[in-house]
């Protein structure tokens, strides 16, 4: 039963570490297109994102408890198992579990394919965030706070482009526009430049 009750823990760990990168990874861009088609995921994931702070502060309440929870239990395994050398046992074995398969794995599939991670993951993002509201609204409280004792002011969330980043944008833009539509969508933003 314990050792159920760790692997179960260690999914739920994969899939807080996997949601984080994932929401924080989605290309807004292409998020802002799938809200303008109605998309409801893309919809929860942008509403999510509106507030950065309630999203971690969720999925980092998340992460902690089952990852302090999973090291609580695999404590009082090895201690069955291995005496009182089970806690140094557990701790460096647990380590590395929670390296590969909850935190390194997860991040970087979700890194890859954030808006398969992302937008269903919210779905559970947000029920979990009207759950723990009161838990999460006290730790973004205190965490706020201590981020304006330091002078940082909270920043709103600009995803508008300046022309030269726009520029920018097309240049790199690869295989998506082909050269010669690159070209003219250029020159259009040279046009304040000509008499």
């Amino acid at each position: 039963m314990l050792i159920t009750s760790i692997f179960f823990l260690l999914c739920l760990s994969a899939f807080f570490s996997s949601a984080e990168t994932g929401m924080m990874a989605l290309n807004r861009f292409k998020l802002k297109h799938l809200v303008k088609q109605k998309n409801k995921s893309a919809i929860r994931a942008n509403k999510l994102l509106q507030r950065p702070d309630r999203l971690l502060g969720i999925i980092l309440i998340g992460n902690n408890f089952v990852n302090i929870l999973a090291a609580a239990l695999t404590t009082i395994l090895c201690l069955r198992l291995f005496g009182d050398s089970g806690v140094l046992i557990g701790s460096i074995v647990l380590t590395m579990i929670v390296l590969i398969f909850a935190e390194v794995t997860p991040k970087t599939f979700a890194a890859n394919y954030s808006e398969k991670v992302a937008l269903p993951s919210s779905i559970i993002l947000k029920f979990l965030q009207k759950l723990l509201y009161p838990l999460v609204w006290i730790v973004n409280f205190f965490s706020n706070s201590l981020l304006k004792m330091f002078g940082v002011k909270e920043k709103k969330s600009d995803d508008d482009l300046s022309p030269e980043e726009l520029k920018s944008l097309l240049e790199n833009s690869g295989d998506l526009i082909p050269a010669r539509y690159q070209e003219m969508l250029l020159s259009v933003l040279e046009l304040d430049k000509i008499s």
